[in-house]
């Protein structure tokens, strides 16, 4: 099992369409809109890091309206 967290820059006035648009992919498990650097944090729970990249650097960056992502993958 691996956990990871997705910072996730929204561009202005996005955040609560993509929050519901990034938590319909599969192997996110929610997705929180939040104050700060980033405007939503979604927590990924998948087999493999590989499912990380493609959840990451595909789904979540193909949906529209994201601006910039960072993931983090959780180490315990």
């Amino acid at each position: 099992m691996v956990i990871a967290y997705v910072m996730i820059k929204a561009n202005t006035g996005e955040a609560d369409r993509l929050r519901s648009d990034v938590e319909s992919i599969d192997g996110v498990e929610h997705a929180r809109i939040v104050a700060g650097d980033v405007d939503i944090i979604a927590k990924v729970d998948v087999e493999t890091p590989a499912e990380v990249k493609d959840i990451a650097a595909t789904a979540i960056q193909g949906v529209d309206g994201v601006e910039d992502t960072q993931t983090y993958i959780a180490m315990d």
